[in-house]
């Protein structure tokens, strides 16, 4: 060992951006291993190296006992004494041995261990500067791709594997493109660490979204729920804590804006913004948009919704491929079992919405929720009656006065007498 080995190791150190201590133990330990192995089998064998000079010591250790069973690492209390008037049982001896000792063979195997050693603080580093990005959004640069259509980003300082199943849909991954990953999880196996990424996360929409919207980012808009089909369409659920702000306008923007940006991350992914709602009925019937739908019923133990749909309405309500309703179902959490009836129109959809609202707000009301319910109908026959009336015009006006002043004349006549 020289000086110029101990630059060449603090070289690699800084271009591996490893600790120089740490790898200069992991070399000793090679070194320790190629000793034992193929230079002296059986023994004990520790290694220094001098950090400035690259000076090499080499020294067997053997432990005093007081009868001697394996010669290699043993050593009797009677010679040890002879050695070194102090010693005691149970202590170790170090015995220097010439390191000019070491052999080709020995030279291969300490390549080989430093080599293995240099990986695994490569992956031990990776892994601890990732293991607390799970759940974070990263931007990478496409390495690779397999037989397996799996896709390699660079993150700069590992790679992470993207699977089939966490890319968008119909999207292209070319070497170089530069793309931005949810972080999964982040595993440590025999193989080193597993970096899990994927583009078809909700929460990358979610990222988006706070990137683009600034009521969103300031939690003006709140985000509750996202159903999304990577590259195809998403339904996202917003509510405003600001009763002047109207979440769905704001996440749209002018004429699409807001929403166009986000969309051009994802491939042109449709993303539908829909009103969240307390009321389960109501939440199930603005998902079920742009569809019009009648009554739903609510099984809230089974999490099951029957909804009655129009014929009409039936295949919006499904959607393609059974795509509107089964991303309504992800987004609010219930199954929804769709049934046909007869048209219904948009005066129907509004009167079973206001009759949901009412019903849900009489419960435990008992008759003056139902009273305040015939109310609405009642007002309504009112107005309508009023209508009629002024349509009539003054001609009815007259006819009644004119058969009110003929009863009031038939009154006043006096009585004929009697012929005699």
């Amino acid at each position: 060992m020289n000086k110029e080995f101990v630059d060449a190791l603090n070289t690699l150190a800084a271009e591996r951006n490893l600790d120089k201590e740490q790898l200069l133990g992991s070399l000793e330990e090679a070194l320790e291993q190629a000793f034992e192995r193929n230079v002296m089998p059986g023994k004990q064998i520790e290694v220094t190296l001098d950090p400035d000079s690259g000076e090499m010591e080499v020294l067997v250790i053997r432990r005093v006992v007081e009868e001697v069973e394996d010669e290699d690492k043993e050593i009797s209390l009677t010679e040890a004494v002879d050695l070194d008037d102090s010693v005691e049982v149970g202590m170790e001896m170090e015995f220097p041995t010439d390191p000019d000792k070491f052999t080709r063979i020995a030279v291969q195997t300490t390549k080989q261990v430093i080599t293995q050693k240099i990986r695994e603080a490569e992956r031990a580093i990776v892994f601890e500067e990732y293991k607390d990005r799970a759940g974070d959004i990263i931007t990478g640069v496409v390495s690779r791709t397999d037989n397996k259509r799996n896709v390699f980003v660079d993150l700069g300082r590992g790679e992470a594997i993207m699977p089939p199943r966490e890319q968008i849909h119909g999207e292209r991954y070319m070497v170089g493109m530069r793309v931005k990953v949810y972080v999964e999880k982040v595993e440590l196996s025999t193989r080193g660490p597993s970096i899990l990424v994927s583009r078809a996360a909700p929460q990358l929409l979610e990222y988006l979204m706070r990137q683009e919207i600034p009521e969103v980012a300031d939690g003006t808009v709140e985000i509750k729920a996202i159903a999304r089909e990577a590259g195809q369409r998403s339904k996202v659920a917003v509510t405003s804590t600001n009763p002047n702000v109207d979440p769905i306008g704001a996440c749209i923007g002018h004429r699409g804006s807001r929403i166009q940006a986000v969309t051009a991350e994802l491939q042109r992914e449709r993303v539908d913004i829909i009103m969240w709602d307390p009321n389960p009925r109501e939440f199930i019937r603005n998902a079920l948009s742009p569809a019009k739908v009648g009554t739903i019923e609510l099984d809230p133990e089974d999490m099951q919704a029957k909804v009655t749909v129009g014929s009409d309405q039936l295949s919006l309500a499904i959607g393609k491929g059974g795509q509107n309703v089964r991303l309504a179902a992800k987004l609010t959490g219930f199954k929804i079992d769709l049934a046909s009836s007869e048209t219904i129109s948009d005066l129907d959809a509004a009167m079973q919405a206001a009759a949901s609202r009412l019903e849900d707000a009489a419960a435990g009301a008992g008759e003056h929720g139902r009273s305040a319910f015939d109310a609405l109908f009642s007002a309504a026959a009112a107005a309508e009656e009023s209508a009629a009336a002024e349509q009539a015009g003054p001609a009815s006006s007259t006819a009644a006065a004119e058969d009110e002043a003929t009863e009031a004349d038939a009154d006043e006549a006096p009585e004929e007498e009697p012929a005699s």
